[in-house]
């Protein structure tokens, strides 16, 4: 099919059409990942720019290693060590690392609508990994890949997505992708950590743990996002963890054969205990090695892949 995307966003962009053919496309990556030699010249002469702005271990290390092995010439820079830190502001940053020709900049930063601001800017590809609370589509494309990958399919799963709803751009990425694919989109987490209007975004908000965990067949926790929080919005770690870690125990209430998933970095023994976190119903490190996989394909077709590939 004809990519008809510029840029890559967030996942409200794309259609179900679209989204099933990203994941067809990183299928077609992932065998590269279990060569010898890790490396195709598909993006060869290209040069991408990743623009960090936030700390970052999974996405970053993936997204340079993703357009290394397409052969593209790859540029990390941090926020701590751009112009920023000496007042220039974001766009003139990005314009000055335009002014160099690259043909895409992967940026994450603090500020919702950051990547898609830079966008309506710059000519060249914008690639969000991660604006503020906004959206992380990447995260929430290997998140499909790793549920379709184990399950074989989405439609008709039921998703239990708990912890941090309000301050996570993970779990709007992962509602807006896992409905347009089929799935059953089930929420939860205490109530300061709850948005008004969930709904409306196609979840169902469950009023405790258990309901949430229920005969699901897919249990994604998030970490408890304090550096987007201005107050503390829990009494303890450890009362959180009692009533919404997941645990051996309660984990039993979701499909025996329910796989757990986790963005990362886990917070151990407070929304995911050690137990669960190393136990054989994870498959977190399959997401890490997904990742890979998923961004090579973003990059592909954002550096015009389907078009290069027609020529």
């Amino acid at each position: 099919m004809n990519f008809p995307h510029r840029h890559v966003l967030g996942i409200k962009q794309f259609n179900a059409d679209e989204l099933n053919f990203i994941l067809d496309t990183a299928e077609s990556f992932k065998e590269i990942n279990t060569r010898d030699i890790k490396k195709v010249p598909t993006l060869r002469g290209k040069t991408i720019i990743n623009l960090f702005f936030e700390a970052s271990t999974r996405t970053r290390t993936s997204v340079e290693i993703a357009g290394k092995r397409l052969s593209a010439d790859t540029v990390n820079i941090s926020g701590s060590s751009s112009s920023v830190v000496k007042g220039e502001t974001l766009e003139d940053t990005a314009r000055n690392i335009e002014a160099m020709h690259p043909d895409i900049i992967v940026m994450r930063h603090s500020a919702s609508g950051s990547s898609e601001y830079l966008a309506a800017r710059l000519d060249c590809a914008v690639v969000n990994a991660g604006d503020g609370t906004h959206e992380h589509p990447s995260q929430a494309l290997l998140d499909a890949f790793t549920i379709r990958q184990h399950k074989g399919k989405i439609a008709g799963l039921k998703v239990a997505i708990i912890g941090d709803i309000a301050h996570s751009r993970v779990v709007r990425s992962n509602i807006n992708c896992l409905n347009k694919l089929g799935a059953q989109v089930v929420v939860c987490g205490p109530k300061t950590m709850l948005l008004p209007g969930l709904e409306e975004l196609g979840c169902r908000v469950a009023p405790n743990l258990p309901e949430a965990l229920k005969d699901a067949d897919v249990v994604m926790m998030l970490r408890i996002q304090l550096e987007r929080q201005g107050k503390t919005l829990i009494p303890t770690l450890r009362e959180y963890s009692r009533f919404f870690g997941l645990n051996e125990t309660n984990l039993k209430l979701a499909k025996p054969d329910a796989i757990v998933m986790h963005p990362g970095p886990m917070n151990r023994g407070v929304e995911i205990s050690t137990a669960v976190a190393d136990g054989p119903q994870n498959v977190i490190l399959d997401q890490v090695e997904n990742g890979v996989a998923v961004r090579m394909a973003l990059l592909y077709l954002a550096a015009g892949g389907e078009k290069m590939a027609e020529d």
